[in-house]
């Protein structure tokens, strides 16, 4: 099966390139760019040497699956063609993950660009959504910062464990910024980011309402409350979410919350309940989410930390699980790979 990826050039994209060559039945066979556009793709990206493609400015060749990593926005508009075609697609950006253009206006500033597909759209959160990934031509590949704080949080909120308060606070690395925010955003430059941590999008992220909107989907709500506080760190990838919500008993213990998070999770290929706090370079390079369930009793409250690799588990890797479910290949295929360490 043949595969295109729209805006190859960025972290996301690149990183998805990098899977799809392990792939064992697809092929990448059509990268796009915008200022590299007529370059072979090792002159922008030398570490992907073994894929010496042309970096053309739109997807000239018949393929099976397309990706966009294009920035939210632009995304919809490129993709639309395809999937209007029966293409099978899927969206890294923020096009299609909220369900109410009104909430994607408000929270990406702009009107959505093709709402017509937002119907057919499924979120793309395999471990939540795998049926209905299964028999759909759109994903909405989650965003990095949800992905954690979902996985880490879906078992209690399904289960009624928690009540409907939700705190997420999520450290990510700097390549969540992407890689032309790393040209332009002076924070994210190393002499800013070294030794230096900002918390940023209290005034409103566009991963809130993305959070809120499956948590409420999770225990059959029409909202959720939910506070996110997101923050750079200075390491390269990487994503850390501690969330916390009330016990809705307050006489439920660690022992009761660990079984139910193991049991959730049991037959998941990606997921991994641990014994001891998670860390982030535990994950890196791998499509595995690190879950671990604790309790603080005196406060009656669930403490769960959740930690991916933001490029994989959080956007390419993801999207890989999602173009496999899709396809009807084993959902694993492409990813079976250990993370890196140190």
């Amino acid at each position: 099966m043949k595969a295109a990826i729209i805006n190859v050039t960025g972290y996301a994209g690149s990183e998805l390139a990098r899977i799809l060559h392990g792939h064992p039945d697809v092929e990448v066979a059509s990268v796009t760019g915008r200022s590299a556009a007529g370059k072979r793709l090792p002159e922008v990206l030398p570490h992907l040497w073994r894929l010496d493609l042309p970096i053309t400015r739109t997807v000239d060749d018949s393929v099976d699956v397309v990706f966009s990593a294009l920035p939210s926005g632009a995304s919809a508009a490129a993709l639309a063609p395809f999937v209007d075609e029966g293409v099978k697609a899927v969206d890294i950006a923020a096009d299609f993950r909220l369900r109410d253009p009104a909430e994607f206006a408000r929270s990406y500033g702009t009107a959505h660009p093709a709402p017509h597909l937002l119907e057919k759209a499924v979120y793309g959160l395999s471990e939540i959504h795998r049926q209905p990934i299964r028999q759909t031509d759109l994903v909405a590949n989650p965003g990095c910062f949800p992905v954690a704080a979902l996985l880490a949080m879906a078992p209690a909120v399904h289960g009624g464990l928690v009540r409907d308060d939700v705190v997420v606070d999520a450290k990510s690395g700097i390549s969540g910024a992407g890689r032309g925010g790393l040209n332009t955003d002076v924070k994210d430059h190393f002499a800013e980011a070294n030794e230096n941590v900002v918390a940023y999008g209290l005034g409103g992220h566009g991963h809130r309402p993305e959070i809120a909107q499956e948590l409420a989907g999770l225990r059959d709500a029409d909202t959720a409350r939910v506070t996110f506080v997101p923050h750079r760190v200075p390491m390269t990838r990487g994503i850390m979410a501690t969330c916390y919500a009330p016990l809705r008993d307050e006489g439920v213990d660690e022992e009761t919350v660990r079984d139910a998070y193991r049991d959730f999770y049991a037959h998941e290929p990606f997921v991994r309940v641990t014994d001891d706090p998670p860390q982030t370079k535990q994950t890196a390079g791998s499509n595995t989410c690190l879950v671990h369930p604790t309790v603080d009793e005196r406060a009656g409250r669930l403490v769960v930390v959740g930690c991916i690799d933001n490029l994989v588990k959080g956007a390419a890797g993801q999207a890989v699980q999602n173009m496999n479910l899709m396809l009807g290949l084993r959902e694993q295929d492409g990813l079976d790979r250990l993370p890196l360490y140190p």
